[in-house]
C-alpha cells in the first residue's frame, strides 16, 4: 500500500490569548478598520451559506449578517468557544474545529469563503486552496487575505542589505516557523491553478507603523487608507483578493448535512452527540456545540 502523505505541518492557536494579546487593547484599531473596509468592498451583498476558514474568535463575523449561515472554522477549539460565547448558538451561525487541509465538508456547500490573517500559517499553500476550492459551489466567491512579502517595507531593507532574501523572488519566505509573506504574483498564480479566477485585488494597511499610529488619529490613517486600496499598488503589507470559483464541481445544496468525512468525502450522520462515518465506521464529537474534528474519537 502507497505511504499516507505526511501531514503539512499546524499552526495551532489552542489555549493561547491571541483575542487579548494581539488584538484588544494592542493598538491595532487601524489594522482592525481597514481589513473591515476592504472586506466589505469585495464581499457579495449576501447569500444563502458563507465559510469563514480561520475565525478564531470571532473578529471579522458580524461582517457576514447578509448571509443566511455562517459556518466558523478554526483549529483552536478554545478559540471557538469565546466566539460561541460572544455571537450566540442560534442555527445560524456553526461552529467546527477543523484542520483546513482536510475541511470536513460536503463539495460545493458553500457560496462564498473568506480567509483573512489565516494563509500566512500555511505551509502547503496549494492543498489548501484546493480544499477551499472543493467545497465552494461554482462561481461562488472566495476573499483571501496574504501578507505581502513585496511590501515597501522590505523592498527598503533589502536595498540597504539589512535582509537577506529578496522581496521580488515569487518564492515565498518563512521569516520565522510558520509565518510566511507571499509575492501578489505567486498568490495569484496558485489561485489560478486551484480553479479560481481573480477579480480583483486591493492593497491593505499601508500604514502598519507604530509611529505613524501613535501620532495621528486613527480616523486619518484609515481613510488615507482607503483611498489607497484604490490605486491597486501592491506594495503594502496586506493584500486582500476577490477570486470566482471556476471549473465544475458537485454542487450540494440541500440541508441533509454540510458535513462529510474528512478522510473519505463521505457523508456524514448525526447521532446524538457524534458524527457518524458509515463508510469507516469513524466517529467525530460535538462538544456543546462546537462540532470537532481535530481527532476522531476512540472506539
Amino acid at each position: 500500500m502507497p505511504k499516507p502523505e505526511p501531514r503539512p505541518r499546524i499552526c495551532d492557536y489552542e489555549g493561547s490569548n491571541y483575542r487579548t494579546e494581539f488584538w484588544e487593547g494592542r493598538d491595532r484599531d487601524y489594522e482592525d478598520k481597514v481589513e473591515r473596509v476592504a472586506l466589505r468592498r469585495l464581499l457579495p451583498p449576501g447569500g444563502r451559506r458563507l465559510l469563514e476558514i480561520g475565525a478564531g474568535f470571532g473578529r471579522l463575523t458580524s461582517e457576514y449578517a447578509a448571509y443566511k449561515q455562517v459556518v466558523l472554522v478554526d483549529y483552536s477549539l478554545s478559540q471557538l468557544q469565546y466566539a460561541q460565547e460572544h455571537l450566540g448558538r442560534t442555527g445560524r451561525f456553526i461552529y467546527v474545529a477543523a484542520d483546513a487541509y482536510k475541511l470536513p465538508f460536503r463539495p460545493g456547500v458553500f457560496d462564498t469563503a473568506t480567509m483573512i490573517r489565516v494563509i500566512h500559517h500555511m505551509a502547503d499553500v496549494p492543498k489548501v486552496l484546493a480544499q477551499v476550492r472543493r467545497v465552494l459551489a461554482p462561481n461562488s466567491s472566495f476573499i483571501l487575505e496574504h501578507a505581502n512579502k513585496q511590501n515597501l517595507k522590505a523592498m527598503l531593507r533589502f536595498a540597504l542589505k539589512k535582509q537577506a532574501w529578496s522581496p521580488y523572488d515569487l518564492k515565498p519566505v518563512e521569516f520565522v516557523e510558520l509565518n510566511f509573506d507571499f509575492h501578489p504574483e505567486y498568490m495569484q498564480r496558485q489561485l489560478q491553478l486551484a480553479g479560481f479566477a481573480v477579480q480583483r485585488r486591493l492593497p491593505v494597511s499601508f500604514f502598519r507603523l507604530g509611529a505613524l499610529k501613535n501620532k495621528l488619529p486613527t480616523n486619518m490613517l484609515v481613510s488615507a487608507d482607503s483611498l489607497l486600496q484604490y490605486t491597486g499598488l501592491l506594495y503594502s503589507p496586506s493584500i486582500f483578493i476577490k477570486s470566482s470559483a471556476q471549473r465544475s464541481t458537485e454542487n450540494n445544496v440541500d440541508d441533509a448535512t454540510i458535513f462529510a468525512c474528512p478522510d473519505t468525502g463521505a457523508p456524514l450522520v448525526q447521532q446524538g452527540d457524534t458524527l457518524f462515518c458509515r463508510a469507516t465506521g469513524t466517529r467525530w464529537a460535538i462538544r456543546d456545540g462546537i462540532y470537532d474534528f481535530k481527532a476522531p474519537l476512540e472506539e
